[in-house]
C-alpha cells in the first residue's frame, strides 16, 4: 500500500468523526435537511470521508454509487412532482370513503382530534407523534449511507428494496393524484381537521426542527398522499434494522410503522388506506428483491461450479 494511502486511511475514522459531529451540529442549528440536494451533498461529504485511503478503483465505484442515489432522488422528485400536472383530476372523496368502509362508517381522523387535541395545549403524545413523523427524514436514509460505508453488498439488498418502493408508489401518485385529510377538509369534503404535526417540537423548544416540516410541506407534492411514504419507509425500516435481531425483538419493531400511521392519521396528514397500501407495497418490493437476489445467487453458483 503506498505511503499515501496509508496515512489517509489512517485519517479515515477520524473524518467520519469530524463529519458526524459537523452534521449533528447542522440539526440542531439548520434543521433536517429536507430537500434533496442538501441530502445528497451530505451523503456526498460522507462517501468522500470514506474514500480516504481506498485504491482508485474503490474511489469510482463509491462515486458511482453515490451517482445512482442522485439520479434515483431527482427521478424520484420529478416523477413525484409531476403527479398533478398530467391532467387527472384530484380526488376528494374516494380515500375518505375507504376509510370510512374500515371503520364501519366512522370518520376516524377529525374524531380522533376532537378527542386528543387540544388547541394551545400540546399535550405528551403530540410530542411522540411528532418524533416519530420527523424520523422518516432520518432512519430511511441512514442505511443508503452507512452501509455503503461498511458492506456494499448489504447496502445493494436495501437499495433494491428502498427503490423498489420509491417507484412503486411514485407510479401510484401519477396514476392517483389524491387530497390528504387536510386538504379535503378546506375544501369541504371532511369535517374540520387542523394539521398540527409540527406542534410537539415546540413543547422540546426545537423550532429548527418544526420549520424543517414546514419547509418539507413547502416542497412536497401534497396531493400524492397515497401510498404513504412515511408509511412504507417506517415498515422497510422496522424490517430492515432488525433483520439480524430475535424473533421477538422483530415483532416487536413491527410497533414503530404502526405508530408512524396512528400519528399521520391523528395530525391529518393521511388516510388509514394510505398507510395499508404503503405497507403492501414494501411486502411486494421485499418479496421482488428476495426473487431477484435468489436468481442471481443461482445464476453466480451454476457460473462458479
Amino acid at each position: 500500500m503506498p505511503e499515501t494511502e496509508k496515512t489517509l486511511g489512517l485519517i479515515r475514522p477520524y473524518a467520519l468523526l469530524t463529519y458526524a459531529a459537523v452534521f449533528l451540529w447542522s440539526l440542531v442549528a439548520n434543521g433536517i435537511p429536507v430537500d434533496r440536494i442538501a441530502v445528497l451533498l451530505w451523503m456526498l461529504g460522507a462517501f468522500v470521508c470514506a474514500s480516504l485511503g481506498r485504491t482508485r478503483d474503490d474511489i469510482t465505484l463509491l462515486l458511482r454509487d453515490w451517482a445512482l442515489l442522485a439520479l434515483m432522488y431527482m427521478v424520484y422528485d420529478y416523477s413525484r412532482g409531476s403527479a398533478d400536472q398530467l391532467g387527472t383530476g384530484i380526488n376528494y372523496t374516494l380515500l375518505r370513503d375507504i376509510d370510512s368502509f374500515i371503520t364501519f362508517g366512522r370518520e376516524p381522523i377529525s374524531g380522533m382530534q376532537r378527542r386528543f387535541y387540544t388547541p394551545g395545549i400540546i399535550r405528551w403524545y403530540d410530542v411522540i407523534g411528532s418524533v416519530i413523523y420527523m424520523t422518516h427524514f432520518v432512519l430511511p436514509v441512514l442505511p443508503l449511507v452507512f452501509l455503503r460505508i461498511r458492506n456494499r453488498t448489504s447496502w445493494l439488498h436495501y437499495v433494491r428494496r428502498f427503490t423498489l418502493t420509491l417507484g412503486i408508489s411514485v407510479f401510484i401518485f401519477l396514476l392517483f393524484p389524491a387530497a390528504p385529510p387536510w386538504m379535503a377538509s378546506k375544501e369541504g369534503y371532511l369535517p374540520p381537521i387542523t394539521r398540527i404535526t409540527s406542534r410537539g417540537w415546540w413543547r422540546l423548544h426545537l423550532k429548527t426542527v418544526s420549520k424543517t416540516i414546514d419547509r418539507g410541506a413547502g416542497v412536497l407534492n401534497a396531493v400524492a398522499p397515497m401510498p404513504s411514504l412515511h408509511s412504507a419507509m417506517a415498515l422497510l425500516v422496522a424490517l430492515w434494522i432488525p433483520r439480524n435481531c430475535r424473533p421477538w425483538i422483530r415483532i416487536a419493531a413491527l410497533s414503530f410503522p404502526i405508530a408512524m400511521l396512528a400519528s399521520l392519521v391523528y395530525f391529518g396528514e393521511h388516510y388509514i388506506i394510505d398507510g395499508i397500501a404503503g405497507w403492501t407495497i414494501v411486502v411486494v418490493a421485499w418479496l421482488i428483491a428476495n426473487k431477484w437476489e435468489a436468481r442471481t445467487a443461482s445464476k453466480q453458483s451454476q457460473l462458479s461450479n
